[in-house]
């Protein structure tokens, strides 16, 4: 039905997507491209649960923060974990999308990327914080669908296309054709689990207990999926756990590659596992057109070379693979005409209003 007044909060609103990631939170904003890149983290005071900072100040804070204030990630492995702090999280971004606005009425349309393993409770729960944070209208769309969007895949033609989305709570893996899911598979193996991996292998081999923002730099520095033409070192620093005292070590890309070897093969195993699965006619359009790897985690060094090496089907990285999803929620926000079948599916009455 006719709504007036909504039809006045949409000439004034911003209209956005929304990556709710577990490591990052990226914003698509109607007309404008991502606006919003900040780590998904939130730093709330223990006693009265409120939020003293969301995004890059609440990131410079964790493992820093005095007895009484806590940094936590209100999402695990892509979903919430912490209803509260997620909707404030995405009140804070929505909020400050509109500061600049001629009218800054903070009640857009939202479209949100959710991994596509989740239950009914989980997409609800993410429907549900967005509406609570101000959205007048929110819809869910699958992680790897957005990222196949936002990478201009030919989804809605008769041909196969593939996307291996690596974030930092999972792995989504989908083969799309007349836009539809053709076969899935989303694990809770991505850039986290990378991260904890080189904590628990500079334990063992070190005693050295690191932090996960040193772990994450070492990732992204030297960590590699596939031997690099010139293997490359850094320094770890942390607390030697038999002395109790500050140590700082030098690893090689060698040993950062062995510490990641587990989760690249996780990822490695539920890719072509996807492809057994895959039609024939498909697969024949895959071998032609190859396979988009988005994400975070894609950035990893010698993954498409790894991918491509184990699956024997061309592997490419997306152009700026990291906004993928996030440029595939705007994109469907700003034509959901055009792309309401892609939408998630929840109990269909009232997908726009909180129960």
């Amino acid at each position: 039905m006719y709504n007036p007044f909504n039809a006045l909060l949409g000439l004034f609103s911003l209209d956005v997507g929304i990556d709710l990631g577990t490591a990052n939170t990226l914003v698509h904003v109607r007309g404008k491209g991502i606006v919003i890149n900040e780590p998904s983290v939130v730093a709330i005071e223990k006693r009265t649960k409120r939020p003293l900072a969301i995004g890059i100040e609440a990131k410079e804070m964790v493992g820093r923060t005095p007895a009484s204030v806590v940094a936590i990630r209100p999402l695990r492995d892509g979903v919430i974990s912490e209803f509260e702090i997620t909707e404030a999280m995405i009140r804070h971004f929505i909020k400050k999308v509109h500061e600049h606005s001629l009218f800054p009425i903070p009640r857009p349309r939202v479209v949100i990327g959710i991994p596509s393993g989740v239950t009914q409770v989980e997409k609800r729960a993410v429907r549900d914080a967005a509406i609570a944070a101000g959205a007048r209208e929110a819809y869910l769309i699958e992680e790897p669908m957005a990222a196949a969007i936002g990478s201009n895949l030919p989804i809605a033609e008769p041909l196969g296309s593939m996307v291996v989305d690596i974030g930092g709570g999972t792995t989504e893996v989908a083969v799309f054709s007349l836009e539809g899911i053709v076969v899935s598979r989303s694990i809770r193996v991505a850039g986290d689990e990378m991260d904890d991996a080189i904590i628990l292998y500079a334990r063992q081999k070190y005693n050295l207990l690191i932090g996960q923002r040193m772990a994450e730099r070492a990732k992204i520095t030297i960590g590699s999926a596939y031997p690099l033409p010139e293997e490359q070192t850094i320094t770890l620093r942390g607390r030697n756990l038999v002395t109790g005292l500050p140590e700082s070590v030098e690893v090689s890309s060698v040993e950062i590659r062995e510490a990641l070897s587990d989760s690249v093969a996780i990822i490695v195993d539920t890719v072509r596992s996807a492809l057994d699965e895959t039609p024939p006619e498909l697969i024949a359009d895959l071998m032609e057109n190859g396979v988009a790897l988005t994400g975070g985690g894609g950035l990893l060094q010698g993954l498409t070379e790894r991918l491509s090496e184990e699956t024997k089907i061309r592997v490419y990285a997306a152009e700026d693979p990291l906004t993928c999803v996030a440029r595939g929620a705007g994109l469907v926000v700003e034509n959901l005409d055009k792309y309401g079948k892609v939408l998630a599916s929840l109990d269909r009455s009232g997908t726009n209003h909180r129960r």
